[in-house]
C-alpha cells in the first residue's frame, strides 16, 4: 500500500511538472499562426497606406513592422479564446501634425467606447431578462447604456497605441491615422463602474438589482 501511494505521488508529481511545458508547447503553433496572419495583414495594409502617400514618423518603426504589431493584438485570445484586446482606429486632418493626432486619438477613443458600450449592451440585455425587471425599469436602463458611450470614453484610462501614420495633403494640411488597443477585461471593468454611477443616479432600481445587472 505504501509502495503504491509513492507511485502515485510520483506520478502525480511529473504530471504537475509536465502540464506548464505541454501547456506552452500548445500554445506555440497558435503564436506561430497569430503571427502569419498579421504579417500577411500587415503586409497588404502598409502596401495600400504607401500608396496612399502615408508615412511614419522619424525614428520610428517602420510602417509594415508597427501594423504587424497591430494586428497581432488583433488576433490575440484569452484562455477562454475571447479577444484580448478592443480594437480602434481614428482618423483627422488638421493644420498640424500633433492637432491632428490628438484629434484622431480621441476619435479612436470614441469608437473603443463605442465598441464597449455596444458589448455591454448586449451582456445587459441579456441580463433584463434574467433580471425579470418591469417595462419601465428595462427601458430606463436601456437608455442610459445607449447614452454612456461619450463618459466611458472619458473614463478609458491609458490605451495602447499600435500605430501612427501620417500624409502631408496638398493643401499643406497633415492627414493622422492610429489605431489603438484597449484590455477586453479592464474595459469591461471601466464600463461596469461608469454604468454603475449613472444608473445608480439616472434610475430608480434597487441595490440589489443593480449588482446583479451588471454581474458580466
Amino acid at each position: 500500500m505504501k509502495t503504491i501511494r509513492i507511485v502515485m505521488l510520483a506520478l502525480f508529481c511529473s504530471m504537475m511538472a509536465y502540464t506548464p511545458a505541454e501547456a506552452q508547447v500548445n500554445k506555440k503553433p497558435l503564436k506561430k499562426e497569430i503571427k502569419k496572419k498579421a504579417v500577411k495583414e500587415a503586409r497588404k495594409e502598409a502596401k495600400k497606406y504607401s500608396k496612399q502617400g502615408y508615412t511614419t514618423a522619424p525614428g520610428a518603426l517602420p510602417m509594415a513592422k508597427q501594423i504587424e504589431t497591430a494586428w497581432m493584438r488583433q488576433y490575440e485570445v484569452d484562455e477562454e479564446g475571447f479577444p484580448l484586446y478592443i480594437v480602434a482606429s481614428g482618423n483627422s486632418v488638421a493644420n498640424t501634425q500633433s492637432a491632428a493626432k490628438l484629434q484622431a486619438t480621441e476619435l479612436a477613443k470614441l469608437e473603443l467606447a463605442g465598441s464597449i458600450s455596444t458589448q455591454v449592451a448586449a451582456l445587459i440585455e441579456n441580463s433584463i431578462s434574467n433580471q425579470q425587471l418591469n417595462a419601465e425599469e428595462a427601458a430606463s436602463v436601456t437608455k442610459t447604456v445607449a447614452a454612456s458611450k461619450n463618459i466611458i470614453a472619458q473614463e478609458l484610462g491609458r490605451s495602447l497605441p499600435l500605430f501612427e501614420i501620417y500624409r502631408t495633403l496638398k493643401n499643406k494640411n497633415v492627414e493622422v491615422t492610429v489605431r489603438m488597443a484597449y484590455n477586453t477585461k479592464k474595459a469591461m471593468e471601466v464600463a461596469r463602474k461608469t454604468l454603475s454611477q449613472k444608473l445608480e443616479s439616472e434610475t430608480s432600481l434597487a441595490h440589489e438589482k443593480l449588482e446583479k445587472l451588471l454581474k458580466f
